[in-house]
This record gives C-alpha cells, structure tokens and sequence, in this order.
C-alpha cells in the first residue's frame, strides 16, 4: 500500500494552496482531484476580496470578518510569492469596491450598512452620486448613492490556480487529476488515508478534507451545496468601461483588466443541480444594467454554474475533525478565495505543531473566538 504523509482531498483554491504551503515545508504532499484542478465553485469564482463590502451583521458576520480582514492582509505577499514561485504575473488588482444604490430604499439599506461599518472602525465613505460617477463615469445618472471601500481587491482565480499547480510541483507536491477519492480510510480508530473510487487505497498520517460543496460525502460534516450562476462579458474594445468592483442589491460587477467583466451571482439553494436557467441570468443583466448601461453592449463569453459550499452559519470549517488524522479546511461558501491564504497558514502550521483550531461547528458557543 502507498504510503503518503499528507493527503490533500480537493483541487480549487483552497487545496491547491495547502499543497503548496505544506510542501514549501518539506511535507510529503499528495494531493487528489476529482476531475480537473479548479473546474469547481473555483472556477466559477469572481475572485472578489471584499471583507468589509461583504461584512454582515450579527457573531458570525463579525467572526467572518475578522478572518477576511486578516487574509485580505496576507494576500498580497501570497501573490507576490506565487508569481515567483510559478513564473507567472500576479493578478492582484488593488482598484477597491463600490457598493451602489439605485433607488431610495436601497439608498436607506446603505445608510444602515454605513453605519454599522463606522461603528466597527471599518474603511468607508459616503458618496453622493455626483461623486460616483466622477470615479466611474459608465455609471448611470439616476444612481442615488454609493459607499466606497478603498482597501479591497480582486483577482482571477483561475490565474491563480494555474500559478498554484505550478508552484505546489516545484516545490516537490504530488498533484494528480481525476482521482476521485470513494471514503476515508479508517485504521486503528482514526483516519489513516484515503480509499479511491478504482479500490485502490493510500495510507497517510494526515488527511486534509478540502473538497467543497462534496466534503459532507466523505465526512460528517454540515456542507451543502449552494448554486451560482455567473457571466463573463467581454468588452471588444478592451478594459475600461469599469475599474473597480461594483456591488449592488441582488449581484456584482468584476473587472479583470484585459476587458473582461464578471457578473453574478445568483444564490439557489437546488442542491447538485449545475443547470444553466434563464431567470437568474436575466435578473443580474436586468439589475445591472440599471446601474452600468454599456453592460448590455458586451459580448458573452461564457456562462458558469459553481456550488458554494455553504455551512449552516457560512463560517468555513478549519480545523480538527472529530476523528483524529482528519483536518477539515471546507465550508468557506462565498469566501474561498479572499480565505486561501489564511486557510493554508492555519493548515500547515497545524501540521508543523501549532495548536490546531477548533472546527468550526454548528451549535458552537462563540464563533468569534474560532481561529483566534
């Protein structure tokens, strides 16, 4: 039987990047991908690193936020690092956000939004529509308000993913595609590596669970998948019409830079259902055209469906499972990408002995100290 040190179950953002930080450390790393790397919620992705324009109310929003404002941080030395280590560009965008009301209710919901972000001493301003527009002139004249969020940034995650692959291999990583992973292998009362769907089985001393919306299948854990539908539109004329990420009620804009915007996302809760509907995509062209006019001019190059993998509060999962050599690293639901760094940390200072975090877990006490 193969013996492996560590075993990665996953291959979008969040496994691909404890791969590579593990064996940047010199773990013996495999990791095993059900069909290609980063063809999941990964792909799907807009790649959107926005703490403060997706802070919420409430224990878990705050516990959230803190963790996005903290691999928010750590992002751009990842990127920096893995453009060195990959030999590709980074695509780190540092163009900040815009969170836009189009009409009065909303313009009140983004009061209340306002100020419940100054009361947490969070980074934002009121602007007038006027102002708006000035910073982005494709906005439409009926706009009523905006908040903008300086700090915040964006990449393209399947960029990353392709630099991650590179990285994790140069860096001595086992990587192997359509290698679906059946059970966990259990010996000797604690998980001791995997069984794959051919029946063949590996051994390991560590088990990391990074499967997405399918880790529920492979461990009692509460994930569920929850589905995206999202459009990338391209603008023939090249970037331009937009520079930063445009929030707005029901959806977002996300530009890349080479003249591609993405546009999502729905949130359906239809289980493993990846069909593409009319009515979502209707609705986000709809709302969005309100605001940005010239959306509707660009060509569609391409609609994606994901499956966040949503927990019951949409705290991710990192930590020790329940049983011993498993640790869980799912559950990240929209965050997946701002997360990939301060998940990968956590991860791999847990295998070179660090205290290892409690699981985030329903019916928890105090999610705000998880991962303290």
């Amino acid at each position: 039987m193969d013996r492996h040190e560590l075993i990665v179950i996953g291959g979008g953002v969040i496994g691909l990047s404890i791969a590579w930080r593990a064996a940047q450390r010199g773990v013996g790393v495999t990791l095993l991908e059900r069909d290609g790397f980063a063809c999941g919620a990964t792909r799907a992705a807009a790649g959107m690193l926005a703490p403060v324009a997706e802070a919420d109310f409430g224990q878990s929003g705050r516990a959230l936020l803190g963790l996005g404002r903290d691999s928010l941080a750590a992002w751009p030395a990842f990127a920096d690092e893995l453009a060195q280590a990959s030999g590709m560009p980074s695509r780190l965008r540092h163009d900040g956000t815009l969170v836009l009301a189009r009409d009065r209710d909303e313009a009140e919901e983004l009061e209340r939004q306002l100020a419940y972000r100054q009361q947490l001493g969070l980074e934002v301003a009121r602007l007038l529509a006027r102002r708006a527009r000035e910073l982005e002139p494709a906005l439409t004249p009926s706009l009523r308000l905006a908040l903008e969020i300086p700090g915040e940034a964006s990449v393209d995650p399947r960029a990353v993913c392709e630099a991650l692959v590179i990285a994790a291999r140069a860096a001595g990583a086992q990587l192997r595609e359509h290698c679906e992973v059946a059970a966990l292998r259990r010996h000797g009362g604690r998980v001791a590596g995997v069984v794959l769907r051919d029946g063949d089985e590996l051994e390991s001393d560590h088990v990391v669970l990074a499967a997405g919306a399918w880790s529920g299948g492979l461990a009692d854990v509460p994930i569920r998948p929850v589905k995206g539908q999202i459009m990338r539109l391209r603008d023939g004329a090249g970037p331009g019409l937009v520079r930063r990420t445009l929030r707005f009620d029901g959806g977002y804009v996300v530009p890349r830079g080479d003249g591609v915007y993405v546009l999502g996302a729905s949130v359906e809760e239809r289980g493993f259902d990846c069909a593409v509907t009319a009515r979502p995509l209707y609705e986000l062209l709809r709302d969005c055209a309100e605001l940005i006019p010239g959306l509707l001019d660009l060509d569609v190059e391409e609609i994606s469906v994901g499956l966040r993998p949503g927990s019951p509060d949409n705290l991710p999962l990192i930590g020790a499972a329940d049983e011993a050599g498993l640790i869980l690293a799912c559950g990240h639901f929209r965050n997946g990408i701002l997360l990939a760094p301060l998940t990968a940390q956590l991860v791999v200072d847990a295998l070179a002995g660090a205290p290892l975090p409690a699981a985030i877990a329903p019916g928890r006490d105090a999610p705000h100290e998880v991962l303290a």
